[in-house]
């Protein structure tokens, strides 16, 4: 129970909410973003594709924090040309996973490199691997506020052609889709979305905001309306929820708390859809018995 204590306290809570008001606004706008990005990246199985497009990120992070440039800028750049080549590298998922198997190591080899050549404090270090969000300052807010919106207006325009082209890429292009152009877009959309998530947990756990929402989601339904709704309340719970758990803690950092209370709701996601999934059977079953025994029926 000390151990306990110590781990929490949440003395002065209410003055540490006021104070990171900034941050729980940040938190829950990426919330959105990473939950309605994560519906695609389930939807085109790219989940590897994200970690490839983090590594990079933390490279450009790591290269700002260096030369004393704006981390969240740094980050944004790197995302953005780990994402450019991945996109580039073609549609099909071998490619892009070949690509991404290559950059990863580059990415984050490069970005231990520059953390190693940084003499400053510690703390910015550990920030890059683990979120950063409390200490965000106003011009970075503006700057998350922005490319935010740059994400949400994009997946707004493109949703019903990427959507088609990620469930069925052939009939898609024979369709006239340009599913290329797609594919790159989407990915540069992914890089600012990743470059935001990293934020808020981390290079090493930004798949807990961008994989993990609708792999829940997707659990509990497959109506394409529900999914992303319920991929963004999941996505923003977690964000959110991390950071007023981790306020009253002076000693663990954000992101564990976000990537526990994430998990969490895909266990029970995962049971509440495999409960369901019984239940359909049984009723599909009954059906059919019932269609056995009147032959008729099934004739008709």
């Amino acid at each position: 129970m000390s151990e306990l204590g110590e781990l929490f306290t949440f003395e002065d809570y209410g003055e540490l909410l006021g104070l990171v008001a900034n941050s729980i606004l940040a938190a829950a706008l990426l919330g959105v973003v990473g939950g309605l990005v994560s519906v695609f990246v389930v939807a085109r199985d790219i989940p590897f594709a994200v970690h490839g497009v983090s590594e990079l990120s933390f490279a450009g992070a790591g290269f700002a924090l260096l030369v004393g440039w704006d981390v969240v800028t740094g980050s944004i750049v790197g995302s953005l040309i780990a994402a450019l080549i991945i996109g580039l590298g073609g549609t099909k998922a071998g490619q892009r996973n070949a690509i991404t198997g290559v950059l990863m190591p580059f990415g984050l080899g490069l970005g231990i490199l520059f953390l190693a050549l940084y003499d400053g404090r510690a703390a910015n270090k550990f920030g890059l691997l683990t979120g950063q969000i409390v200490a965000i300052t106003p011009a970075q807010l503006r700057l998350l506020v922005v490319c935010a919106v740059i994400v949400l207006a994009a997946l707004a325009v493109m949703w019903r052609p990427l959507m088609f082209a990620s469930v069925d890429g052939e009939v898609a292009r024979a369709r006239g889709v340009p599913v290329g152009a797609l594919s790159i877009a989407f990915m540069l959309v992914l890089g600012l979305a990743v470059a935001l998530s990293v934020q808020v947990v981390g290079v090493l756990l930004v798949l807990a905001l961008l994989v993990t929402p609708a792999a829940a989601a997707s659990q509990v339904s497959a109506n394409p309306f529900v999914v992303p709704v319920l991929s963004v309340v999941f996505a923003t719970v977690s964000s959110v929820g991390g950071i007023l758990i981790a306020l009253g803690s002076p000693i663990v950092p954000i992101s564990p708390f976000v990537t526990t209370i994430s998990f969490a709701i895909y266990l029970v996601c995962r049971a509440w859809g495999a409960r369901r999934m019984r239940r359909l059977g049984r009723q599909r079953s009954r059906r059919e018995a019932t269609l056995d025994r009147h032959s008729s029926l099934r004739a008709g």
